[in-house]
């Protein structure tokens, strides 16, 4: 497998295809002068100035070690190339004619774009797998790459070197931005659900707290993961893979279930096939029309509100002097409201005297329309600028950072119906045109200097999300949070996922009465590029603290562990467990099984009997574990390769 990339992607994926699938992986890079982004010890000595403001002996140990084969870096390919451009000399030396798959990474998309026509007119049964941030360009070209290896197999182009290695050439288009969010999103915010969506098939979980003392969690559908024992706890572990018993168990079965009393969960809630996107296009346009209410003040409204009231009184008021139809009171009102010439002469002093008041109503009415007019072309221009914070506002979350991921997270917060408050340094950025649409408050400044938090109400915030392209601006912008408020929920996105760990568990140490979560947006998309280059069977990915969970639709012929056996005989605990069946409409399902909405001739059974037996014909949904997939899609293509 070959991979190609300027960032830490491209080495997490690397070292993910090593590590976990055991796979042979060429890795191409950029020159060690052009890379983008700077070592990992570099910039694990910057932030060490901030973060000995906490505690100084976890950032010498992360000085130490923050180069370390944990963190992705070279060392987790088979082979290294440096090249400045992906050119067809490049590709012949890094062996994309033989190789199975190809995983183009680069931030960006016109590199991947242009490096992908390349590859595939080299290959035409080469599997790609595209890191695109435009979802509606990544769709066209999926099916444009998808078109000409359709095109290329069927005119009979055979592969350099020898037949086809994988019979599915598929292009699969994946943004970090897009894998990383909901994480990032489900960090600041307690009791969000985790949605994997993906060709309308949808599965949902949800993180539960704790249950009572010596009660047991609801399992819901089925039990996903078991939190760690130390969620709660400051000093305790930080769940993540080498968090030994006390970290989070993945997939567990029953039995360790119903031993877990006091322990959080992930249970599955929903599997079912989506009836769309989960924003539609009427909700996105609500979204961006203001509501009438915030067109006018709340002093002006008031206004209107009384003059409305004195017309009433008046027209009562001529109904009782005059004994005329209180509609016709009503109407004679309005004439001498609007000044139009009817004198009441001959008339009863009283109805004189009405008319007179009428009279001065209608003056002051002048002002207020003239009032109600300016206030709503100001709103209509504020439209097209940014919000400022309203002044009440609390209980919101302050989003540092309006680059790709924070974008993503800005749309993933308002589709929960978030309040948000956004900090951006560059007037430019890519997401300021996302806030202004979304009517999101934005605070233009750079979060080092003093002042700036204070104006996003970070002493009244739920939690802040840090997620710019800096760490040192990150971690610092932290520290001063903490610093207003130590018991302030705070994530941060780091680079390294090494020192991401590091920075955690010493903000924990420092201020064990907040929740403190670090994330390194490599280490939580890589699983899900991993599992594309082995297809596009791969759904998607939901975190499970510092850990990964991923859903994928496998076909049973050709699995060992699956073909023959029972449901219960194929679950794996802590490896995979089958969750759905996917049969079609004709066929008949497992008998005691529930069908779904169909969708595409097909219906999916998602409450398997545990006595079914899977048939090679089948194709089921599954939960696995990185390791588990691995030994499901990793090692069969090994021994495919010969390798």
């Amino acid at each position: 497998m070959v991979v190609c990339g300027d960032d830490g992607l491209a080495h997490r994926l690397a070292a993910e295809l090593r590590e976990v699938y055991g796979e042979q992986v060429t890795l191409v890079v950029p020159p060690s002068e052009r890379t983008a982004r700077p070592p990992v010890v570099g910039r694990a000595r910057t932030a060490s100035a901030l973060l000995d403001r906490v505690v100084s002996a976890a950032v010498n140990r992360t000085g130490g070690n923050g180069a370390g084969g944990g963190s992705g870096q070279p060392g987790g390919a088979d082979r290294q190339l440096e090249a400045a451009e992906l050119t067809e000399a490049v590709f012949a030396d890094a062996g994309v004619e033989r190789a199975a798959a190809l995983a183009l990474v680069y931030e960006d998309d016109e590199t991947n774009i242009r490096a992908a026509l390349t590859a595939r007119r080299l290959n035409p049964r080469l599997r790609l797998v595209l890191r695109l941030y435009n979802r509606r360009l990544g769709q066209h070209i999926e099916g444009l790459l998808d078109q000409a290896a359709a095109l290329a197999t069927r005119d009979g182009e055979a592969v350099p070197g020898g037949g086809a290695l994988y019979p599915d050439a598929s292009t699969t288009v994946l943004s970090d931005a897009d894998t990383a969010a909901p994480a990032l999103v489900a960090s600041a915010v307690a009791g969000t659900s985790k949605v994997v969506q993906t060709d309308r098939l949808l599965l949902r979980a949800v993180e539960r707290q704790p249950p009572a003392p010596g009660r047991v969690a609801d399992p819901g559908l089925c039990t996903l993961a078991l939190l760690s024992t130390t969620s709660s706890d400051p000093a305790g572990a930080d769940g993540s893979e080498d968090s030994g018993e006390q970290g989070p168990q993945l997939l567990p079965d029953e039995a360790a279930v119903r031993a877990a009393t006091g322990r959080g969960t992930v249970v599955l809630e929903q599997v079912s096939y989506a009836a769309g996107p989960p924003l539609s296009a009427a909700r996105a346009v609500a979204a961006a029309v203001p509501p009438l209410a915030s067109l006018f003040s709340r002093r002006l409204r008031w206004t209107v509100a009384g003059l409305v009231a004195c017309v009433f009184a008046l027209a009562v008021a001529l109904w009782v002097v005059t004994e005329v139809h209180p509609l016709g009171a009503l109407y004679l009102t309005l004439l001498d409201l609007f000044a139009i010439d009817d004198p009441a002469l001959g008339e009863p002093v009283g109805r004189q005297v009405l008319q007179l008041l009428s009279g001065l109503v209608g003056l002051l009415l002048l002002p207020v329309l003239l009032a109600a007019a300016l206030e709503a072309l100001g709103t209509f221009r504020s439209a097209a600028a940014l919000r400022k914070p309203p002044r009440g506002l609390g209980g919101h979350v302050v989003l540092l950072g309006l680059g790709k991921i924070g974008t993503r997270v800005l749309t993933r917060l308002r589709e929960l119906r978030i309040p948000v408050v956004c900090v951006e340094a560059d007037p430019e950025a890519r997401g300021i045109a996302t806030a202004r649409r979304l009517r999101v408050p934005v605070v233009l400044g750079d979060v080092t200097q003093e002042g700036v938090l204070e104006a996003a109400k970070i002493h009244r915030a739920h939690s802040l999300l840090a997620v710019t392209s800096a760490d040192t601006t990150n971690l610092e912008a932290v520290l001063y949070a903490r610093s207003v408020r130590p018991d302030l929920r705070t994530m941060l996105r780091l680079y390294d996922d090494d020192f991401a760990t590091a920075v955690y568990r010493t903000l924990r140490a420092a201020h064990p009465r907040a929740l403190t979560r670090s994330r390194s947006v490599s280490h939580l998309a890589a699983p899900s590029f991993a599992g594309a280059m082995f297809g596009r069977q791969v759904l998607g990915a939901i975190p499970v603290e510092r850990r990964v969970l991923l859903f994928a639709s496998v076909d049973v012929g050709g699995h060992a562990r699956l073909e023959g056996r029972t449901v219960a005989e194929a679950f794996r605990a802590g490896y995979w467990r089958v969750l759905a069946l996917e049969v079609g409409v004709a066929g008949g399902g497992p008998s005691g099984g529930s069908a779904r909405e169909p969708a595409g001739g097909s219906e999916l059974v998602w409450d398997l009997p545990s006595t079914y037996v899977l048939r090679a014909e089948d194709r089921v949904v599954l939960a696995a574990t990185r390791r588990g997939l691995a030994e499901l899609l990793g090692r069969r293509s090994r021994e495919r390769t010969g390798t």
